[in-house]
């Protein structure tokens, strides 16, 4: 889990993005704001942000991204559970709040809009922020088992050019096949096919292994210089490893601890709350109706009390 925040001027622009079409845009929480649609959304924050002229950037804009591995477990629901617990965990409270889920890149992701002015018309501290991010995304992600990728794993590999694109190529390789092979004639035949050598390095004139050198596309690099758990020793005990597991039947799928539940994870019904109102209902209306019925809606709302409105 990663998180990226961005703060802004203009709360339209942001609304507009978040809410694009093109990226098959889905609400997942939306509360203080008057959401019949984008338009009156955008009002709805600048509205409030007023009762703070001194705060010349009231936009909060971030992203959490998700590790394509968690796909399978990041409902709506659970994606929208972890986003709240992310902003309580930051002290983004008692303010507006937008939480949209977009589908347009392979791995899962959220976009939130907040107004940096709170409710009573303070200013939402932003101190040391990304500090305190990025604790809280390690913290969450540990405490949901979510996926952690490695730093190799975050590199864009269609970028590279060699010899780094064979190495991380070496890296992705081995990562699988070593997990699931119980000897080195197993492991060596099932990277013959991908397109890897190996070789042995011995200490000097001797039959004792001192390490291991893997070959593709032209380029030779030792385990270790791939990734320290790729080293001869370290590769030798996970086969090793990975030969007893099988021979004794350790892990049965019947025993296997399930992951933790994810916030508000349900087993058997993934339905979404309801309580939007009319979220981009056609508009029959012209400008000056919409903002009527935009300043009712404010008055109105100012004798009630507010209501988190959240779908799922």
């Amino acid at each position: 889990m990663i998180a990226k925040i961005v703060k802004g001027s203009g709360f339209r622009g942001v609304v507009n993005y978040i809410l694009d079409k093109e990226k098959d845009a889905k609400i997942l929480v939306c509360d203080g704001l008057f959401a019949e649609n984008k338009n009156t959304i955008a009002m709805s924050f600048e509205a409030q942000s007023k009762m703070n002229l001194r705060v010349t950037k009231p936009v909060g804009h971030i992203s959490l991204a998700f590790h394509k591995e968690d796909e399978h477990r990041l409902t709506d629901r659970a994606m929208a559970g972890i986003a709240l617990e992310y902003l309580k965990e930051m002290g983004i409270t008692d303010t507006q709040v937008l939480i949209v889920r977009h589908f347009d890149k392979e791995h899962p992701h959220v976009h939130i809009a907040f107004n940096r002015i709170a409710n009573d018309g303070r200013t939402i501290s932003d101190r040391n922020e990304r500090i305190r991010s990025a604790r809280i995304c390690k913290e969450l992600t540990r405490k949901y088992n979510l996926y952690f990728a490695s730093g190799k794993e975050r590199v864009k590999q269609h970028r590279l050019k060699e010899p780094d694109k064979a190495k991380y190529g070496l890296y992705s390789i081995l990562k699988s096949e070593v997990s699931r092979c119980g000897n080195w004639n197993m492991l060596a035949a099932n990277l013959k096919k991908q397109g890897v050598d190996i070789r042995f390095k011995y200490k000097g004139k001797s039959d004792e292994v001192q390490g291991v050198v893997f070959t593709m596309n032209g380029y030779s690099f030792s385990g270790s210089k791939i990734d320290r758990r790729f080293s001869f020793s370290k590769i030798d005990v996970a086969l090793d490893n990975n030969r007893r597991n099988e021979r004794q039947g350790i892990i049965s799928p019947s025993h296997r601890e399930e992951p933790p539940m994810l916030p508000s994870e349900s087993r058997g019904n993934d339905d979404l709350y309801s309580g939007s109102i009319g979220l981009f209902m056609p508009d029959n209306a012209d400008g000056h109706t919409e903002e009527n019925r935009f300043e009712e809606e404010l008055k109105r709302r100012n004798k009630k009390k507010k209501q988190r409105k959240i779908r799922f």
